[in-house]
């Protein structure tokens, strides 16, 4: 009774908790995409192939199949403000290591360490986004943090041009992410001082934090979580992994420059900076989300075969991958929210970025693994067809799923992701 005799924190107030805890994520997402820029200098300077390089993004999302779930449920656990200070202090050890020496081992080490503390942190954001801002503008606060955390892929994907001089070797661009890696802790730092004076002065969300997680209750989530959770999958298999060889990919098969081929690949993020909060705002009033997903996997079908066989503008395949990459995210994520109960969101967001990660690993390993057998390079651009196929036929699976969602949401056993607005919920 006391607790709700209290006032609520202001709306001013949580925008800049979302600001503040959004940085952690800004800092997360350069380090992540950091490597992709030096893919052509590791394998020209210290003679990766593209296997190992895969490697050095497979070996983010490994110990992530596992740990993103136990993530998950440290923050029902301890809540969001301690999981997420010690999941950010994480990422930046591990962008240090990863920088201490050109050897494989090491640099894998380091990019284990980002990600056993990345996904999680990532969890316990979007935990903590959604415990202040249920019922309220969701996706569109959604559609925010990742604005903010893709400001930190864009960045990265755009260093070879704002920070050239950096990229006559591999190590340059490294020690820019550890500078980057230092948000995750000061972000985490800043959200912590306004959780707890929230705590003390109004009323606040839910936290997870305050009930036991039963992970048998893992089986209890419905068909429509599992339904979104195979679009994650095959969805963000289709996004990252190609992310990882894009640039070089630019540079080998079509003659681009550095700075171009990162400029092309930060056209898809600059979409998703802007489109994804607007199409948050949009999915939060008009509702239809089953079927705004499967109309975003549509677009990803054609577009690797387009950038493999013809010669059209690449400006056209990343703008169709930029608004697929806009949309799918605004409505996917905020959409658990209303599939799994309050207390278990920490574990359904913790599970689902689990099997993501199933996904990321194992397609940046095959599509590395597909380059190398194709011989993928400048002498032989046909080389990267395969892994373009591959991409394409995630695309396909992800329309596949979004179908049966909607075909599961318009039924009885739906919950709602067709029909709740932001109008009803104020009603």
């Amino acid at each position: 009774m006391v607790e709700n005799a209290r006032p609520e924190t202001s709306r001013m107030f949580r925008w800049l908790v979302l600001i503040f805890v959004s940085l952690t994520m800004f800092g997360n997402y350069y380090v992540y995409d950091c490597i992709a820029p030096i893919a052509d200098l590791l394998s020209k300077q210290l003679g990766f192939s593209d296997s190992n390089i895969g490697l050095l993004q497979a070996i983010y999302s490994i110990p992530n199949v596992f740990m993103v779930l136990l993530g998950g449920y440290i923050v029902d656990r301890i809540g969001t403000r301690k999981a997420i200070f010690i999941f950010g202090t994480l990422c930046f050890i591990g962008s240090i290591v990863t920088v201490l020496a050109g050897k494989l081992a090491v640099m894998a080490t380091g990019r284990l360490i980002f990600g056993l503390g990345a996904e999680s942190l990532i969890v316990a954001v979007t935990t903590a986004v959604a415990k202040w801002f249920r019922g309220k503008e969701l996706s569109f606060a959604f559609g925010i943090n990742l604005m903010i955390a893709r400001l930190g892929t864009w960045l990265a994907q755009n260093s070879p041009t704002w920070a050239h001089s950096a990229y006559s070797t591999w190590r340059s661009p490294l020690l820019i992410s550890v500078a980057f890696a230092s948000f995750c802790v000061i972000g985490a730092a800043i959200y912590w001082a306004m959780e707890v004076y929230a705590e003390r002065k109004h009323a606040v969300g839910q936290a997870g934090s305050t009930d036991k997680v039963v992970f048998r209750d893992i089986y209890k989530f419905g068909l429509s979580y599992w339904y979104v959770v195979a679009l994650c999958i095959v969805f963000y298999s289709a996004i990252f992994p190609f992310e990882t060889f894009a640039i070089k990919f630019f540079i080998e098969a079509h003659g681009t420059s550095r700075e171009l081929g990162g400029f092309l690949v930060s056209i898809l993020t600059a979409f998703t900076m802007f489109g994804t909060p607007v199409f948050g705002l949009f999915v939060d009033r008009l509702g239809k989300r089953a079927l705004l997903m499967m109309m975003g996997s549509v677009l990803l079908i054609p577009v690797y075969l387009m950038m493999a066989y013809t010669h059209v503008s690449l400006y056209v395949p990343m703008a169709m991958m930029g608004v697929a990459f806009s949309l799918i995210p605004a409505v996917m994520w905020p959409s658990v929210a209303y599939l799994v109960e309050q207390s278990k969101l920490g574990t359904a967001y913790g599970l689902m970025t689990m099997i993501q990660n199933i996904g990321l690993a194992g397609f940046n390993l095959l599509v590395g693994w597909a380059n190398d057998h194709g011989h993928a390079g400048p002498d032989n651009p046909a080389g990267y067809h395969l892994g373009m196929w591959i991409f394409s036929i995630l695309g396909f699976l992800g329309v596949l799923f979004a179908f049966l969602l909607r075909q599961r949401e318009t039924g009885p056993q739906g919950h709602g992701l067709e029909t709740i607005t932001t109008a009803k919920s104020a009603a």
